[in-house]
């Protein structure tokens, strides 16, 4: 009886010894790879269009007359706050969160926007009611009661501003980009910008990076587009210049 106990404890022990292994390795993975990432300083780097530099990430807003429009809500609502401040910008007057996707990196600052409607992508939805899992048993969650539920190519507007989703799955099963004003592409964690050219996104923190290259297709052919905002790269005013090369890549 006694060499069984044992024997259990053992196991246990090894269990929670490799569950602790696992979480160090992937930890430090994560912040390596976290230390490659190139966002946006905080300010207006396009007229009526904010970033906000929250750590290794930024959220966008656009301004429509007296209320803004954010493009996802960053990784930590303390410093999104003192970032807001600093653009001497209420956050009561943020109308609307568009979720790129709802990893924890772009939702953190939900609740500090108490007068904005929140929406994400249909597909996104199964990461947060438990239909799907993020990563091992873990889903995503985000700090909102209600929200609306966008489909691919759906257009909507929100005020003055008119909006277009783009589905590209493979970061997260419904990452979606947002075409603003047939000008301005937010594309979350769709791909990277290196060098001014579109790649693809960090493989690390991929859901299936395979669907996520072949997602890129879809954000790449916009005759219309003029920039991209990327949430952990930067931004380019020149699109076409950005995909210039992405099929070439490809090959």
């Amino acid at each position: 009886m006694k060499k069984t106990i044992k024997r259990i404890l053992l196991a246990i022990g090894v269990i929670i010894l490799l569950i602790v292994l696992f979480v160090i390795g992937y930890g430090y993975k994560a912040q390596s790879e976290i230390k490659t990432m190139t966002p946006a300083e905080t300010g207006e780097i396009v007229e009526n269009i904010f970033s906000v530099k929250d750590s290794f990430a930024n959220l966008y807003l656009i301004k429509d007359s007296l209320n803004y429009i954010a493009i996802d809500a960053g990784n930590n609502m303390e410093v999104i706050s003192e970032e807001l401040t600093k653009l001497n910008i209420n956050p009561d007057m943020v109308s609307t969160v568009l979720l790129t996707h709802t990893d924890g990196d772009h939702v953190a600052a939900i609740s500090l926007f108490k007068n904005a409607k929140v929406y994400l992508s249909a597909q996104e939805e199964q990461l947060i009611n438990g239909e799907e899992s993020r990563s091992l048993f873990f889903g995503n969650s985000i700090d909102a009661e209600e929200y609306a539920l966008i489909g691919d190519q759906q257009i909507f507007s929100i005020g003055n501003i008119n909006v277009k989703g783009i589905l590209n799955p493979g970061h997260t099963l419904g990452s979606m980009s947002f075409l603003v004003n047939n000008k301005y592409l937010f594309t979350g964690d769709a791909l990277s910008l290196k060098d001014g050219r579109v790649d693809k996104f960090n493989e690390f923190f991929n859901m299936d990076t395979e669907t996520a290259i072949k997602s890129i297709e879809n954000i790449t052919k916009i005759s219309e587009a003029e920039y991209i905002f990327t949430a952990h790269h930067g931004y380019t005013d020149n699109y076409k210049s950005a995909v210039s090369e992405w099929g070439n890549k490809r090959k």
